[in-house]
């Protein structure tokens, strides 16, 4: 078979690089990217060979205009390498698919009620959709429903195996303490008028979690000077591995929060989609490994953060929470190339009642 896998984000690269590396034992694999250092450094080091379809655009109609020229480029691909089947997380796959009659697999583990300019031009358009199964009361008709999260098509256990060699390598004792801290950008085109912590509010932050060890910041912009001295020096290849022996997460990007649960490191996000985001509501609320603040519950998140530190044998606690929650779900990859390998007949297969996921576990 003739795939193309596209890759929007860098988080994709790691969505995708273990599917890859099973897909490219049988079949042509062509993966396209947006054009971001961060991409390309994680392609190369997983030895991915990559074709760039240009920079994403700034603004709503600026990101408008690049959309077209993505869609472009990808429905010429389709064509010049006769593309059987288009995977990707990106709305630049579901619509190059449309207007080439290519068939198409969206991944996608949003809301829609978060991102609706997807809901309407995206989602439906798809042939088909795979995503997270408490996004099921959405009730998309093109929709596969499977019990899992795409973080844990890397990061379980089946997957991934944290180094500990990599805090070492930026001076971390085994067992000392250190949090890592992640603020994002919000410059999608869903994060228009939305947020995460003021400036004031990470410096209080920073000042907290310094009186119980030491603080790493990672940030997708320019960090302020004066938190310059906490930047964190990780290659993005290692963040995993350093985070999976962290203390604690606190973020204001959904994608890290997930991973961090998934590594069973206490996480707090703090940011103006608290409370509605399925997947990371139900790591809350069914599994207790994450916690979600609105900006303006900050103090209430510095009080729980506070509390949890206090608490006895806290790695301990959290490794049993995130055991319970592997119980529940499966090797992500694994059922995502069983599906890819058999579409379409993995569809209807999927679909039947007597269908089991123990398979993929």
């Amino acid at each position: 078979m003739r795939i193309l896998m596209d890759i929007g984000h860098p988080a994709h690269v790691h969505y995708f690089r273990n599917l890859y590396a099973e897909l490219i034992k049988a079949h042509e694999v062509t993966v396209t990217c947006k054009s971001m250092p961060i991409i390309r450094q994680l392609l190369e080091y997983y030895k991915i060979d990559y074709i760039e379809l240009g920079s994403k655009g700034r603004g709503i109609f600026g990101k408008a205009f690049r959309q077209l020229i993505f869609i472009c480029r990808i429905r010429r691909l389709l064509r010049k390498k006769r593309i059987d089947l288009a995977i990707g997380v990106s709305a630049s796959v579901v619509q190059a698919c449309l207007v080439s009659r290519t068939k198409s697999i969206l991944f996608d583990d949003d809301d829609l009620s978060v991102q609706p300019l997807a809901g309407w031009f995206v989602s439906p358009f798809a042939d088909c959709l795979l995503a997270p199964d408490v996004l099921r009361y959405e009730k998309l008709r093109n929709a596969l429903y499977y019990p899992g999260y795409h973080e844990l098509a890397y990061l379980h256990p089946n997957r991934f195996e944290p180094d500990i060699s990599v805090p070492q390598k930026y001076g971390i004792a085994e067992g000392q303490r250190y949090f890592v801290l992640r603020f994002n950008a919000f410059t999608a085109h869903h994060d228009i008028g939305k947020g995460g912590m003021s400036l004031e509010q990470k410096r209080l932050l920073v000042k907290l979690l310094s009186d119980y060890g030491k603080v790493f910041i990672t940030t997708e912009k320019a960090l302020e000077p004066e938190f310059e001295p906490f930047q964190c020096p990780v290659l993005p290849h290692e963040m995993h591995s350093f985070l999976a022996f962290a203390t604690l997460l606190v973020s204001d990007s959904q994608t890290m929060t997930s991973e961090a649960a998934m590594l069973g490191i206490p996480s707090f996000r703090c940011n103006s989609f608290a409370g509605r985001i399925a997947y990371l509501d139900e790591e809350e609320r069914k599994y207790d490994l994450t916690f979600a603040y609105l900006p303006e519950q900050f103090k209430l998140m510095l009080d729980k953060i506070r509390k949890t530190l206090g608490l006895p044998a806290l790695a301990e606690q959290w490794k049993e929470k995130r055991d319970i929650m592997l119980k529940d779900k499966i090797d992500v990859t694994s059922f995502w190339l069983w599906f890819v390998e058999n579409y379409p007949a993995s569809v209807s297969e999927a679909k039947n009642p007597a269908f089991s996921y123990g398979r993929f576990r």
